[in-house]
């Protein structure tokens, strides 16, 4: 029997979501295998992790500008050094699990627990084969410390797999998979009955529009958004998601409410039912994290990208817009001017959702399961 290992780390819901999409197709049609899935840093250190989770969320939160630098200078520099440093620290506690196990296969959605398995790989430690998977539109070095001893990289473009190949990593190594992403995302759902739950009308355009969660907390430009959103126009249905986040949610309604939009503005708290929700929009306003814009791009849909945290959303962002797939909403700009624009705008419209086809990749988890299990 072969024995695979999943390992992520909590560090914003994007790691956790591609390795539960990767588990959960395991299990469905490789159950002979023995699969499981592990927070890497909860099991080494669950002080350290607990701190560091929440160190980041609220960075992310309060003071985004710190989180970006703290990505910027761990791509190199003193910073990048540290973190190097730690992980092989740390390793060694992980290597008691991995003795327990001992797998054939590790999969690492998160860079801190592929640099672990790659440096007891490089001492002897372990034998297993070890794929890292990037769930982001940009790389950063930090993914590939270790690369020597990692066997599989799956990347979401090619850019990034030229990048790759360009820091020296052997280009059988890298394949372009896009990240991995729900099954649910592939199945077909009655348009009718998903409006009519939400008391929805049918010939309206619907934004689905993503609050960012907990990262939203204390965003009042994210409020504001939600406002010129209803205010644009009179035809289009809009379905605010807030997460968990309750103060969100209040807020939300209170600004549906005042415009006297119930109607037409549905407020949601945190929901399973986003592959369905998407399958009856016609446009994604939210924060450009890895997995909302995965599921994005597999469903055809157009994003307004909004409040990108610095670092690896900002890279995102910049992506999309290149690629024609999304508008980076900034500071100055009028969402008001720009949504209006889009959505008169047919042309440009069929555009961006052909654009987000070609860029999607509904069948990414299938494809790296395939991958790995036939080599």
């Amino acid at each position: 029997m072969k024995n695979i290992l999943i390992f992520y780390a909590s560090y914003g819901g994007g790691h956790l979501n591609a390795a539960k999409s990767i588990y959960e197709f395991l299990q469905q049609h490789h159950s002979h295998y023995q699969i499981e899935l592990i927070d890497c840093m909860k099991y080494v250190n669950k002080t350290v992790e607990k701190l560091t989770t929440v160190a980041y969320r609220e960075a992310a939160k309060k003071a985004p500008w710190v989180w970006g630098r703290i990505y910027s200078e761990s791509q190199k520099g003193p910073l990048a050094h540290i973190s190097t440093r730690s992980n092989k620290i740390m390793a060694i506690k992980l290597l008691r699990l991995l003795r327990e196990k001992q797998p054939d296969l590790i999969i690492s959605t998160h860079p801190f627990s592929s640099q672990m398995c790659s440096y007891l790989k490089r001492k002897g430690k372990i034998t297993a084969k070890i794929a890292t998977i990037m769930t982001d539109f940009a790389p950063h070095d930090q993914w590939l410390v270790g690369s020597d001893f990692t066997d599989f990289f799956f990347v979401a473009n090619d850019k990034m797999k030229n990048y790759l190949v360009h820091k020296g990593i052997e280009k059988r190594k890298v394949f372009v998979t896009g990240i991995p992403l729900s099954d649910k995302f592939l199945q077909t759902y009655d348009r009718k009955s998903i409006l009519t739950s939400l008391n929805l009308q049918d010939e309206k355009p619907n934004i689905l529009f993503f609050g960012g969660g907990e990262f939203g907390l204390g965003k009042s430009k994210i409020f504001e958004i939600l406002d010129s959103l209803i205010q644009s126009s009179n035809d289009i249905q809009i379905i605010a998601i807030a997460g968990k986040n309750e103060k969100m949610k209040k807020k939300f309604e209170e600004i549906v409410e005042k415009n006297k939009v119930m109607n037409r503005v549905k407020v949601l708290s945190f929901t399973k039912q986003i592959p369905q929700l998407m399958s009856i929009s016609d446009l994604v306003v939210t924060k450009p994290g890895g997995m909302t814009t995965t599921e994005s791009l597999a469903c055809g849909l157009p994003m307004l990208m909004i409040n990108p945290i610095p670092g690896q959303e900002e890279e995102n962002a910049e992506f999309l817009e290149s690629k024609k797939v999304g508008i980076w909403i900034k500071k100055e700009d009028y969402i008001t001017e720009i949504l209006s624009n889009l959505l008169s705008d047919s042309h440009q419209l069929l555009e961006m959702k052909q654009n987000a086809l070609r860029l999607g990749h509904p069948n990414s988890t299938k494809d790296i399961c395939k991958i790995l299990l036939s080599n």
